[in-house]
């Protein structure tokens, strides 16, 4: 190899790197020049020196770090295939650029830097501690030449500590050996670290402050500017040093940082005074703040509670805040705020565990800097403390510390403030829109902060109120007060309502909402925790008259009215006779109009008010009925008085009056007078739904259509709608059989029920048998809803979409509100809140349709636990609901068959008694099984060709955002369809089942990694049931094994940990055939291979297949041949593993070891994720083992570590 060479190949090399990097380069040229560099990078013999000499001083940067490149990869990718003599060699090189090879600190590329640092930790990567003894002695050498060598030093520990504690980017052997022997350096490497902070800062301060004491001595100004590159020399040092403990703080033993008096800690404290070095010194202390570990080794934290750590912590806060708002110091001011909530988190975990820690002197002082940031401007820094201050609230000993419960009314003080909703960052009106226009990217982000924020806050306004319930319901009177003597102020915008009203940013109203939020939180709160006789009833009922006296025709203001009503309800309990005052201010409402007579729209506001009463009618009625029922008669006519004006009151809420009463009826504790009352009050439902005309509608799809004016075409889209009142005469019959099926019920205690007249005998299990009350009644309307589904599922027949009229076409279609939460795009903020819902007639119809396919299927699914044996008898009703909820479901879009499985099949199954399993379930379930696996897997296939073809000119005809749609509402059916299949076969645990059912747009957050399925996974009575049945069984099998390779994570782990196994073991003891368990087996591989690369997903499917293969291993050879078919599988080791799992007499591994073994042979078949699909591999030699095993696995093991060790020569001599 001679000079020449290398020098004319470093030529070309720093032409093709121009090339590269020149923005007017043709992309020909640039794809020629780094195909060039890539294969010299490859396959050059004389890559170090080339490499050498173009990262030499001389050269410009960007050739500089490519020669670096040439170097770091050579160590990353030919170093185990080196001469030892190169290795030497290049490493001696390295640290010789290091030593003299780059320029100085200020002036060197932080990507040079960066690349050398990296090249130096792979070589440790490679060699230490075991062939390189010395390094951290060369590293300590270098440091002492100066500043940039010593920041190198600082960048090469950082990445050092990064690669083996916290990415963990290496074998584990090497991992291990490394970590401990950096852990058995701590205590030099910390005190280099802290040595190296400590020098720096303090040369840079007597630099900085150097000036002030050279103007008192009037010497020139020449020194001072000199001095500057070398303070800034030294700054930059420092915050090298403070970035690299921060590495290593987070994982080191407690102490090291707690060693010498907590030396560490003071001088970060001293550093948050110093403004270039504040932050990185906030970080660091955060990080140690935040330690878990041993209480004990936790102690010395509390040092941080002292005189002088809270004198720094504070000043520092001040003197940032003071600056004005400057993003450096809000950076800073966010970290100081962390710093206290890990604080505080820290005192609530050693205070009271026995660890004898005392509450701190400096308490009261925290205490106070702590509201400091619950007061400040910024709505971000606000909501950091909240968590916090729960914690201190909820504390045992702290919460009855005087200190801090003398800061409850000043927690509360400030809550008031922090409620208003202001700070949009696109307005001006509050000084905390500049800060939020840091910390948000629009409004939609700041509303969506703030409403969680505002929800955080309740909670720990509840439970300051706990500790203090009289104070926060004496502040929630003076607002409330203050509010209704207030003038109204609407601000710059004025409601499109109409003039003088409220907007929703309307200062009034963000006061009214964020004090009615304010005193509902503390009022509910006083009723759990105060003694009956302490409740200040007076006062209360004051308020309440109070608000009951307020007029106002602001819809907004009167929505936070009644919610203040609702919250002083309770009050009434002590004192009944004003309920009717309450119940006519409600009433009031229910017909609230802006301007009455009005032939325009309502508005959203309006509407929102309206149902606002309602909605607070069946609340009273639900919780407080016994208070209610002595003025049965007086509701009952208001509501007779509503309905007998068809065009008052829209059809929900007439239905929602109607089901206040039901609520009310089941008062009467009288089965006959319910069913009269009941009978009475649905008579006008029940002659419209049987007439002559509506069983015509109901059920012909074409007389169906017409009837609601869906095969119109409509001259004016928003005003003309001639059917409306057809359509809501329709809804109201749907609506009220839903609220009575809902609503009614026997007496919950069972003496009363007898009594009564519900119980009419009992199962033979001795369980009791009640009648409800609306059980005639709606049964007589039974017929005509299945009619009525039945039409609803034939009107997606294409010849009957082709029926719709011009403006109808996308009658069926989705409501785009729909859409966007399955898209999970934002909705748009509430400006929309107060316009006239000019809805078009599309729109109308497209709500009708969605609604009342929605609630026909609420009355299925609310029908058995309501009548119970009453309607699981009802004659041929499998063969009544196969024929009508389940016919022409081919042409039932997903978005419409997802509710159906969820609001009807599962309800209706789950509280279906076992008695009628074989006569209604199996029935039903059966056919729908099969045809749900079918449809889902045609679904899944059309996904997967669609990304294997992914090609532009099949795009055109089907936009990527309906593609999109398409795919999220498959995934969200097959979750569905799985849960219910789970639901119907496998026992609950607990209750954890039901509470992540239906949950949309993108959970792969949530998915656990702890996958072992717990052994109580068991078949259900009904799950037995189906898989007798040869048809069903097969269904499910193929449903469940089949969905582990549908790209849908959640589902794929969910049905791995819950469903496959237990569906397995029920057919284990029968003959399966070999076919299907190869098939079993060869799906969960599959699986594997499309989810292999999500850790949670990864590790249950490793279980489930190696529970497969342990299980059916030994009947079946079949299992053997799909194992060697994986991609790179080891034969000997598989054969090792199958006779060790064949042979009954071997004393058996352990679990784990059994189990790590077959993760290893499955390997091939596990997907990585697409950045690391055609990574190129990285291959780090173990080394000797520093530590003796204690038990040699094999003894050859042993022989050759031995003999290797004889003559190990020390590879790298300094």
């Amino acid at each position: 190899m001679s000079a020449e060479q290398v020098s004319s190949l470093c030529e070309q090399l720093v032409k093709a790197v121009t090339v590269i990097m020149d923005p007017a380069s043709t992309q020909r040229y640039r794809l020629e020049a780094l195909k060039f560099c890539e294969e010299f990078k490859e396959k050059c013999p004389i890559c170090v020196p080339c490499g050498l000499k173009l990262a030499e001083k001389t050269q410009t940067a960007i050739v500089r770090h490519f020669g670096l490149q040439i170097l770091e990869h050579v160590v990353k990718y030919r170093w185990n295939n080196m001469p030892r003599l190169e290795k030497v060699y290049l490493k001696n090189n390295v640290m010789g650029l290091i030593s003299s090879g780059t320029q100085s600190i200020l002036e060197e590329e932080s990507h040079i830097k960066d690349v050398l640092s990296r090249i130096v930790v792979e070589m440790i990567k490679r060699e230490w501690p075991q062939h390189w003894p010395d390094m951290l002695k060369e590293l300590d050498t270098l440091s002492k030449q100066g500043e940039t060598q010593t920041e190198l030093v600082m960048f090469i520990l950082l990445r050092l500590a990064e690669d083996v504690v916290t990415f963990q980017t290496l074998p584990t052997q090497r991992r291990r050996d490394i970590q401990q022997t950096l852990t058995q350096n701590m205590e030099k490497i910390f005190s280099f670290l802290l040595t190296t902070l400590q020098q720096n800062v303090n040369k840079y301060r007597r630099m900085v402050g150097a000036p002030q004491e050279q103007e008192a001595l009037t010497t020139p100004q020449k020194t001072d500017l000199a001095q500057q590159p070398k303070a800034q020399a030294n700054c930059r040092v420092g915050i090298a040093a403070l970035n690299t403990l921060a590495g290593y703080i987070d994982w080191v033993a407690l102490s090291h940082i707690t060693a010498d008096n907590c030396k560490l800690l003071e001088m970060l404290c001293l550093l948050l005074n110093e403004p270039e070095l504040q932050i990185g010194a906030a970080e660091c202390l955060l990080i140690a703040v935040s330690r878990k570990g041993k209480l004990e080794d936790r102690k010395p934290l509390m040092v941080l509670f002292g005189d002088v750590a809270m004198h720094y912590i504070l000043s520092a806060a001040q003197t940032a805040d003071g600056e004005g708002l400057v993003e450096k110091h809000y950076v800073f001011l966010k970290r100081l705020c962390q710093v206290l909530c890990a604080l505080g988190s820290q005192l609530c975990a050693l205070l009271g565990s026995d660890s004898e820690v005392e509450t701190p002197a400096n308490f009261g002082k925290y205490l106070d800097s702590f509201l400091a940031f619950t007061t400040h401007t910024s709505q971000f820094l606000c909501s950091s403390t909240q968590i916090t201050w729960g914690a201190l609230f909820r504390h045992e000993v702290l919460s009855r510390d005087p200190l801090l419960l003398a800061m409850i009314p000043k927690y509360l003080r400030a809550s008031m403030t922090n409620l208003v909703k202001v700070g949009f960052p696109s307005k001006t009106d509050s000084p905390s829109c500049e800060y939020s226009r840091f910390d948000f990217d629009s409004d939609e982000d700041f509303n969506a902060f703030f409403n969680s924020f505002r929800a955080q806050q309740g909670e720990v306004m509840r439970m300051a109120c706990r500790l203090d319930p009289l104070t926060g319901f004496q502040m929630a009177g003076e607002w409330l007060k203050y509010q209704l003597t207030a003038p109204v102020d609407t601000g710059p915008t004025n409601s499109k309502t109409g003039e003088g009203l409220c907007s929703i940013f309307s200062p009034s109203f963000v006061q009214w909402d964020a004090m009615t939020f304010f005193s509902e939180s503390v009022i509910s709160q006083m009723f759990r925790t105060m003694d009956k006789d302490e409740i200040p009833v007076n006062d209360g009922i004051d308020l309440l008259q109070l608000v009951l006296n307020f007029e106002t025709k602001d819809p907004l203001i009167l929505s936070c009215v009644l919610t203040n009503v609702s919250a002083l309800f309770p009050f009434v309990t002590y004192r009944p006779e004003y309920l009717p005052q309450v119940l006519s201010k409600l009433f009031a409402s229910v017909t609230f109009e802006v301007v009455e007579e009005s032939k325009a729209p309502r508005t959203r506001g309006v509407k929102n008010v309206r149902r606002h009463a309602c909605s607070s009618i069946i609340k009273m009625c639900r919780d407080y009925p016994q208070l209610v029922l002595p003025n049965f008669d007086m509701l009952y006519n208001h509501v007779k008085q509503l309905l007998s004006n068809e065009l008052l009151l829209t059809q929900m809420e007439k239905c929602a009056l109607m089901e206040a009463l039901v609520l009310i009826s089941n008062q009467f504790k009288d089965y006959e007078r319910q069913k009269a009352f009941l009978e009475e009050l649905m008579a006008p439902v029940a002659s419209l739904w049987l007439s002559a005309e509506m069983q015509r509608v109901l059920s012909d799809p074409e007389a169906f259509i017409s009837y609601v004016g869906a095969d119109n075409k409509i001259a004016d889209p928003v005003m003309d709608d001639p059917s409306g009142l057809n359509r809501s005469r329709i809804s109201f019959c749907v609506y009220t059989i839903l609220g009575v099926v809902k609503r009614a019920r026997w007496p919950a205690a069972m003496e009363e029920a007898k009594a009564g007249g519900f119980l009419v005998g009992y199962l033979p299990s001795g369980s009791p048998i009640y009648r409800n009350p609306c059980t005639e009644q709606v049964l007589k309307l039974f017929d005509n809803l299945l009619a009525l589904i039945r039409t609803h599922n034939n009107l997606y027949m294409p010849e009957m979409v082709a029926k719709l009229g011009e403006t109808f076409a996308k009658a069926l279609d989705m409501l785009e509100v729909e859409k966007n939460a399955i898209l999970g795009l934002p909705q748009p903020l509430l400006e929309l809140y107060d316009s006239p819902v000019y809805k078009t007639v599309l729109e109308r119809m497209q709500g009708f349709f969605c609604t009342l396919y929605d609630n026909c299927f609420h009355i299925l699914g609310n029908a058995g636990p309501s009548m119970q044996q009453d309607f699981y008898t009802v004659e041929g009703l499998a063969a009544q609901l196969i024929s009508s909820a389940f016919i022409n479901l081919n042409n039932i879009p997903d978005y419409r068959l997802r509710p159906m499985l969820r609001v009807f099949v599962k309800p209706l199954v789950l509280s279906c008694p076992p008695e009628y399993y074989e006569t209604l379930v199996c029935p039903m379930l059966g056919p729908l099984f099969t045809y749900l696996h079918m449809r889902l897997s045609q679904k899944w296939e059309v996904i997967n060709q669609r990304s294997i073809l992914c090609e532009d000119d099949a795009a055109d005809d089907n936009p990527e955002s309906q593609e999109m749609l398409e795919e999220q509402l498959v995934r969200l059916l097959t979750r569905e369809v799985m849960d219910l299949i789970t639901v119907c076969c496998v026992a609950k645990r607990g209750a954890e089942h039901n509470s992540s059912v239906a949950v949309d747009g993108d959970d792969d957050e949530a998915m656990a990694t702890d996958v072992t399925p717990p052994a109580s996974a068991e078949l259900t009575e009904l799950g037995k049931c189906l898989m007798k049945q040869e048809v069903v069984c097969t269904a499910l099998m193929i449903t469940a094994y089949a969905s582990l390779s549908w790209k849908d994570t959640l589902s794929c782990q969910r049905t791995t940990t819950q469903l496959c196994w237990p569906l397995l073991k029920q057919v284990l003891p029968g003959n399966l055939l070999p076919d299907a368990v190869s098939w079993f087996f060869t799906s969960v591989l599959k699986g594997l291979q499309v989810h292999g690369q999500h850790d949670g997903c990864m590790a249950a499917l490793v279980h489930l297949a190696f529970q497969i293969y342990e299980a059916l291993r030994p009947r079946y050879a079949e299992l053997k041949v799909v194992m060697e078919q994986i991609p790179d599988i080891q034969r000997d080791s598989l054969e090792q593993f199958d006779s060790k799992l064949l042979n009954p007499t071997l004393q058996k591994v352990a679990d784990k070891r059994r189990k790590d073994h077959f993760k290893r042979l499955i390997t091939g078949s596990i997907g990585k994720p697409l950045g690391e699909q055609f990574r190129k591999e990285v291959h780090i030699r173990n080394l000797p083992s520093l530590f003796k095993k204690v038990k040699p696995s094999l003894e050859t093991d042993v022989l050759e570590t031995h003999e290797d060790g004889e003559d190990l020569t020390v590879l790298f001599e300094p």
